[in-house]
């Protein structure tokens, strides 16, 4: 009797997801079970000074020191390997650096509600557009740091706790919003603010292909920011969630089924 041949099984493709300021890996702790349970490969990085990472930010001078978990990271997968890099916020300056320097190694680059500028804050536009301004919400948003001491520039941030669910969470559930607020920590704003990409090979990150998601209730990196950016670097894809900062709470179904989208867009199933 001849033997039929099953198909040969097409690996899934493997995501790796980048936090923002202030962040850490268990943000994506929705989305990751969603995944996984549909049989997709997900990592999720802790940058330095965040997460489980011990490093203290005040201490973190530099975009270079402060991406080293996923520089690293990047390094170490073999030649033939190829990822989906998922940055949210702040996280799209990290997905950026690794495009320039691996992006051999990229499948696809996806821009959650992120500063996706190609060359990092080299202008005055590029600062306008890709931090937060949250003037807002007051003069005494932040909680800082002077790392550096008092009379230097501060070198962490991070929203006070009384505003964190007002500005970054408020269509979130009230449990996560409240997990977060426990986990949180001060962000090396110095460090991000220094993030330039200049020096690099140009052609290398123009070959991965981009996908914006964009979060259209967004008080942070707020829709006419994240619309600037489209414009200046255009991505192959836009997609839109109805969402605040914070998609991964507010609407993890959905954010799970469009980065599933975006990764066939690129061939990936």
């Amino acid at each position: 009797m001849r033997e039929i041949k099953k198909p040969a099984e097409v690996e899934k493709p493997h995501f790796v997801l980048v936090h923002g300021i202030s962040g850490g890996a268990w943000c994506w702790y929705k989305v990751r079970c969603l995944m996984e349970n549909s049989g997709y490969k997900v990592s999720c990085i802790n940058l330095k000074g965040s997460g489980t990472d011990p490093s203290d930010a005040n201490s973190i001078h530099s975009f270079d020191d402060y991406n080293k978990p996923l520089m690293d990271f990047m390094s170490s997968l073999t030649d033939n390997e190829k990822v989906i890099l998922v940055g949210h916020s702040a996280g799209g300056l990290s997905i950026t650096q690794a495009s320039h320097k691996f992006g051999n190694k990229i499948r696809l680059a996806v821009y959650l509600a992120a500063t996706m500028l190609k060359l990092g804050f080299c202008t005055d536009e590029d600062v306008k557009d890709g931090i937060p301004d949250l003037s807002a919400f007051g003069n005494d948003v932040y909680q800082l740091g002077f790392g550096l001491g008092a009379d230097q520039p501060p070198t962490s941030a991070i929203v006070k706790q009384e505003l964190q669910r007002k500005i970054i969470y408020q269509m979130s559930p009230q449990e996560d919003s409240t997990l977060a607020a426990m986990l949180v920590r001060p962000g090396p704003i110095l460090a991000l603010r220094s993030a330039r990409f200049t020096g690099v090979n140009h052609e290398e990150v123009d070959r991965v292909p981009r996908v914006y998601i964009k979060t259209m209730h967004d008080r942070v990196v707020k829709p006419e920011q994240q619309d600037a950016m489209i414009k200046r670097w255009p991505p192959s894809d836009v997609y839109a969630l109805d969402s605040d900062h914070s998609p991964f709470f507010s609407a993890p179904f959905l954010l799970a089924g469009f980065l599933i989208k975006a990764a066939a867009s690129v061939g990936c199933n």
